[in-house]
């Protein structure tokens, strides 16, 4: 296993982190884990050199910190520095902080969690922090012992990133996502360099992009195909990553026995640097062809908003898009089921507006109802009459 260093602590990571948030389940039912497979994975991840455990509060129904915290009895505690978080969207009161740290504690069976972060800051929960003086109960407990560092992981803007880095001195580490598909998303490489350039380790998350760079369509693995060095697409991405020395972590929601091995291994090889010109050009060609594979050119950029009627334009393009570039029809349609009803693509009237102000000229409500068709109604994507 290779290891890296992690911002300024006198510590150095496993390039692989260990995610408990895809573990294997029973039965279809996500709360319920399989334990006895579940232990065997994660006990050969750290028998192979992994010594970053990333958990979190409502992972697994609430059932993942009471699962690693079985799973890291007999000696397995003292060979990982754990991670979990604070379930910031269910703050109310200042003293929830205490009472959420006391009960994960005791989930994990441990005296005191080595990085503890705000869960998913976004500028609402961000103002969660700021308002209920979160930041002064993490020092108290900072002070006690009961945790050793303090993070955060992120969704919002690069501007949001910076903002946070820069309002607390305090900060060890922070999570954001990021692969060679979201470079310019949320944080994007703005931020993983600028968390580096203040001393602070990075641990990304979704290098697989939930999974979605995995198994890629024939067009894609046609280029993979072409590299000198035979990788998985998977073990391309990681690499990808790993490149950067920027990069302290990256975590893999590691779901099945083989898909431990496989980044064990690879992570094995890993290092800053060691992917060719040649290499990276492939992977940028690989980004280039998913983009083509595309089937509406929004850039998110918000103009058409807000819509006259609700509909989340941008939104709803992104579920269509996401769906086509990589197989994930699926997903995408169970995406678009939770969506408020009155912003899906089914509530759009067809009065045009969006398309007035619309940079990149999409005719926007002949694609609604094609969104509509794949995601709401499960008509292939390919039986769609397409806007000309």
């Amino acid at each position: 296993m290779q290891h890296r260093k992690f911002g300024k602590l006198d510590w150095q990571a496993s390039a692989l982190g260990f995610g408990c948030m895809r573990l294997p389940t029973l039965g279809g039912d996500r709360s319920l884990i399989d334990e006895v497979e579940a232990t065997r994975m994660l006990h050969y991840a750290i028998d192979h050199g992994v010594n970053y455990l990333d958990t979190a509060y409502p992972y697994h129904g609430g059932n993942s910190e009471r699962f690693v915290g079985r799973a890291l009895q007999g000696g397995y505690r003292e060979k990982v520095m754990l991670a979990t978080k604070l379930p910031v969207r269910m703050v109310e009161r200042t003293e929830d902080f205490d009472r959420f740290l006391d009960e994960q504690l005791e989930k994990l069976q441990t005296d005191h969690i080595d990085f503890y972060l705000f869960h998913g800051l976004r500028a609402p929960r961000w103002e969660t922090v700021c308002t209920l003086g979160l930041l002064d109960r993490a020092e108290r407990a900072l002070a006690d012992g009961k945790i050793r560092h303090l993070g955060f992981s992120f969704h919002d803007t690069f501007e949001m990133f910076k903002q946070i880095i820069d309002a607390y001195e305090g900060w060890t580490m922070c999570q954001i996502q990021y692969n060679y598909m979201n470079e310019k998303d949320q944080a994007g490489t703005s931020g993983l360099e600028y968390a580096a350039s203040k001393g602070l380790a990075v641990v990304v998350m979704e290098p697989l992009l939930g999974g979605k760079l995995v198994d890629p369509p024939p067009s894609i693995q046609e280029l993979w195909d072409e590299a000198k060095v035979r990788r998985s697409p998977a073990a391309w991405a990681f690499h990808w990553l790993w490149n950067k020395p920027q990069v302290s972590v990256a975590l893999s929601g590691m779901s099945a026995m083989e898909q431990v091995v496989e980044n064990v291994a690879s992570a094995s090889v890993s290092g800053v640097g060691s992917l060719t010109e040649e290499e990276l050009d492939l992977v940028a060609r690989v980004r280039s062809k998913y983009a083509e594979i595309c089937p509406i050119p929004c850039t998110r950029c918000g103009y058409c908003m807000p819509c006259p009627n609700g509909v989340d334009i941008p939104g709803n393009f992104a579920l269509l898009n996401n769906a086509a570039m990589y197989n994930s029809y699926g997903d995408a349609r169970r995406r678009y089921g939770r969506m408020p009803e009155g912003s899906r693509a089914s509530a759009c009237i067809q009065c045009r507006e969006c398309e007035e102000l619309c940079p990149q000229d999409i005719l926007i409500s002949e694609w609604m109802p094609v969104v509509h068709q794949v995601l709401g109604e499960g008509k292939p994507y390919e039986q769609c009459a397409l806007p000309l």
